[in-house]
């Protein structure tokens, strides 16, 4: 497909590389910021632009893969008739992109995607459509460059999908940071906590979540957990999420405990 990719940043530099390395034709990408732009054009031989009005119209796919609060600015003067353009939002409904075309839809990589990226990850795609062409389009273009996971979502079905995303991955890597903060400031070496770290993550893929907690808090362990709540006194901010979580994962119901 001759594609026109919208955005420099993070989701725009993955998704390229992927419709390049899947054979497609980046006819043009197009960035506010022009340096980045022109950067990500001559890795994949194209011509960039940081004017929406110079926009390339003999693409057959437009991709906007700029934040969500962007979304309204970038398309306010944006007319592209009879073609099938998508914006990359999870919480961004479709009918957003309806004064731009007539076929406009949602292709949503769920994945947290960064520019930097050494290898192109595997990327689950969610995409919608107004109408059986943008549909069928979209969908082509997903199984183009996704081995994992691609599959029609709704607005509601996608806005829900990224709460459970934000949760195992934004607020996860949080917990990450934070007991990364902890073992700098207590002496330790948190990369010996990366074993663990990959295992944890490995046994969901067998098993549910819930079938593989561990730990004090589900084994009702008391007596660990106040020591580790004295231990955290000096640590407000994190002895305050560990109470919080420990009783959340204790009013779980049907939890099959593990020990460690």
């Amino acid at each position: 497909m001759d594609i026109v990719i919208i955005g420099s940043g993070n989701v725009a530099a993955v998704l390229g590389r992927k419709f390049n390395a899947a054979g497609h034709h980046i006819l043009q990408i197009i960035g506010r910021n022009a340096a980045a732009a022109s950067a990500l054009a001559y890795e994949w031989n194209t011509v960039s632009s940081n004017y929406l009005s110079a926009v390339n119209r003999n693409a057959g796919v437009y991709i906007i893969a700029v934040s969500d609060e962007a979304i309204p600015e970038i398309i306010k003067d944006l007319k592209l008739p009879g073609k099938v353009v998508a914006h990359t939002a999870a919480s961004v409904p479709k009918e957003v992109l309806k004064k731009v075309t007539n076929h406009y839809g949602v292709f949503y990589p769920l994945q947290s995607l960064r520019k930097e990226m050494k290898g192109l990850p595997d990327v689950p795609i969610f995409f919608d459509g107004i109408d059986e062409l943008t549909k069928r389009t979209l969908e082509k273009l997903a199984h183009s460059i996704s081995n994992v996971k691609v599959v029609e979502a709704g607005d509601d079905a996608r806005l829900k999908l990224h709460i459970a995303a934000v949760i195992v991955s934004n607020f996860t890597n949080h917990l990450y940071a934070l007991a990364e903060e902890y073992c700098r400031q207590e002496g330790l070496d948190f990369r010996q906590l990366l074993p663990l770290i990959e295992e944890t993550a490995s046994s969901i893929k067998d098993m549910s979540p819930k079938l593989a907690q561990t730990g004090p808090a589900i084994r009702h362990d008391k007596e660990t957990i106040q020591k580790h709540l004295d231990l955290l006194n000096n640590h407000p901010q994190l002895k305050n999420i560990y109470l919080l979580l420990t009783e959340s994962i204790q009013q779980v119901p049907d939890w099959s405990g593990r020990s460690k």
